[in-house]
């Protein structure tokens, strides 16, 4: 699956998040849905069953602590989201590395290109947000019920 076809099959109610504006945060759930695959493969070589556990860690949480890190009110509570998230990339960098021999070296070095693309967005948000606020702005929700959710902090 290439990310463009991927990106057909998002629900609504992912991409309408304003998460989703976050190349990064895409990104890494492109790979969290594309590494399933991978992980499933690792599992059924015993060479390699420690290996898949670890790699299918590391790569959920990289868009988790993305996700994590966004809805953080403070910069600073920001940054240390997004560096666990670039901590966890390289380590699933390591482990695609290393599970290259199963997988096959064009799988591994497209996780490790998409990881290596998720690291360099990362390394340039890490210093944008520390030291600074970011301003958070009140919006309105509505829940699926119709519901209607009032002073939830919500930024862009």
């Amino acid at each position: 699956m290439n990310y463009e076809s991927w990106l057909a099959t998002v629900p609504e109610t992912i991409t309408a998040d304003p998460l989703w504006s976050m190349k990064a945060y895409r990104l890494a759930l492109f790979l969290g849905d594309i590494g399933w695959q991978d992980v499933i493969k690792l599992a059924g070589d015993r060479r390699t069953r420690e290996l898949s556990d670890q790699l299918y860690r590391a790569v959920g949480s990289v868009g988790a602590n993305i996700a994590e890190g966004y809805g953080r009110g403070t910069g600073k509570d920001r940054a240390r989201f997004y560096e666990y998230a670039l901590g966890s990339a390289r380590e699933a960098r390591h482990w695609y590395r290393l599970g290259r021999h199963v997988l096959s070296d064009a799988v591994a070095q497209h996780r490790i290109a998409l990881l290596a693309e998720i690291t360099r967005m990362l390394l340039a948000i890490v210093p944008a947000q520390r030291g600074k606020t970011v301003h958070e702005e009140q919006e309105l929700y509505v829940t699926s019920s119709g519901d209607l959710l009032t002073d939830i902090p919500f930024t862009e």
